[in-house]
């Protein structure tokens, strides 16, 4: 939350959502005043049209949430363990190499991954540099989008082309998993999946080294003329048991004693 001195109220260029008038705030048991809220899709706005000792305030980012604690705090420490930073060196250097090194280079760690990641540009110019000129599948503004409803689209546009591009639902994370940093590891796991099939369909628009990912099993169809089916069906498979071998020609039937001869 950041504190201002002047702060005007969001116009309807930024998304003006719900506006709220005669509204308290109280921090810390403290009363800052009364005034109007707004509620738009890039921030989280307060303009006081009345106040005791207040301010203006606003906070520019909705999506942040404050700290879990108790059960939901373990499962987030769960979530968070899963992150791999070796990984993530990887994937920095397949996207510079990839998209080229106009993007950029992130902070080490979790935090600076997802910031790098966030707003949707990167992973959509990464999705379109595996494919040929004049298919690309997201379109990529020329200045990257400050509104948090846009970053979210871009994000999403980048889930579609993935998944398009054959990355398997499972793989896939949620938009929320980035943009919150709720599961970093998920993001992880995209973008393995999304090297891995690059590098298997070795059409020209893969770049770095082949072996940052595993190349996925691929399809080996088998075609048999008709005679070989025909013939097949005289086979008795192993499952039922074989015809040949041992059997029990020569032996008594049920009930006799054994001959024996002295």
């Amino acid at each position: 939350m950041s504190f201002l001195k002047s702060f005007p109220p969001p116009g309807p260029a930024e998304g003006l959502r719900q506006q709220q008038p005669d509204t308290e705030a109280v921090l810390n048991g403290k009363v800052l005043g009364t005034g109007t809220l707004y509620i738009a899709e890039s921030e989280l706005a307060r303009a006081w049209s009345r106040s005791s000792d207040g301010v203006p305030w606003c906070s520019p980012n909705m999506a942040n949430k404050g700290p879990s604690y108790g059960m939901s705090r373990e499962v987030q420490s769960k979530i968070e363990k899963k992150y791999d930073e070796e990984l993530e060196e990887r994937l920095i250097e397949w996207i510079i190499v990839q998209c080229g090194p106009d993007v950029g280079r992130p902070d080490r760690g979790r935090l600076g991954f997802q910031v790098w990641l966030k707003n949707g540009v990167i992973l959509s110019k990464l999705v379109n540099s595996l494919y040929p000129d004049g298919c690309k599948p997201v379109k990529v503004p020329e200045n990257p989008p400050s509104m948090v409803f846009k970053q979210m689209e871009q994000v999403a546009q980048f889930l579609k082309a993935a998944e398009d591009y054959g990355v398997t639902k499972t793989d896939m994370f949620q938009t929320v998993d980035l943009f919150e940093g709720k599961d970093m590891s998920a993001v992880q796991r995209t973008l393995m999946a999304l090297g891995s099939l690059a590098v298997t369909k070795n059409d020209g628009h893969y770049r770095g080294d082949p072996n940052w990912f595993m190349k996925k099993a691929q399809e080996h169809k088998r075609e048999f003329t008709e005679s070989q089916l025909q013939e097949g069906k005289h086979v008795i498979g192993l499952q039922m048991g074989s015809n040949r071998g041992a059997s029990q020609a020569g032996m008594t039937g049920y009930g006799r004693p054994r001959q024996i001869i002295s």
